[in-house]
């Protein structure tokens, strides 16, 4: 499987992934086992070795962001979407991906760090749209240090470094 097929695929899942966590803070398990079989497939086109090595790896980062999940420093979902992203990526990207995602993260925390200084007192009125009753919701978390929607930062990093991998 190409890059761009995969990115084609990835892309929607991710973003579906991230909406669900903004909305529900809450990763849906389906997008992370769709992500995982697109994943699979794009490493299996390029051979059994280096799937069986992408499984690994993404073995390796499981291992390690549970143990983050276990602490409380993440959520399981963010776990199984990072894991999943893994499984489509080399040894190298996987890095990459990690680093990218920890960048994403850091400026996502720095964010709702300030949110509360800025955001406004925010009520939705009676009627109001979806967008509006979310960004009252997403106010009224940032006020009350509410946890991070950290799909957010995962589908960044991922998609940073799928962009990057485009030839």
């Amino acid at each position: 499987m190409h890059i761009t097929t995969q990115l084609l695929f990835t892309a929607p899942l991710l973003a579906y992934a991230c909406w669900r966590d903004l909305s529900a803070r809450m990763i849906p398990d389906t997008a992370s086992l769709a992500l995982a079989g697109i994943s699979l497939a794009a490493r299996l086109s390029l051979g059994v070795e280096a799937a069986l090595l992408s499984l690994l790896t993404a073995s390796l980062l499981l291992g390690i962001l549970l143990f983050c999940a276990v602490r409380g420093w993440l959520g399981g979902g963010d776990v199984k979407l990072a894991s999943a992203v893994a499984v489509g990526m080399s040894p190298g990207a996987t890095w990459d991906f990690t680093f990218f995602t920890a960048l994403a993260g850091g400026l996502l925390g720095v964010v709702y760090l300030l949110g509360p200084l800025f955001a406004p007192r925010l009520v939705a009125a009676p009627g109001a749209g979806l967008l509006p009753r979310l960004a009252a919701v997403e106010a009224r978390r940032l006020r009350r240090r509410g946890p991070l929607p950290y799909g957010f930062a995962i589908a960044a990093g991922a998609l940073a470094v799928l962009v990057a991998n485009l030839r």
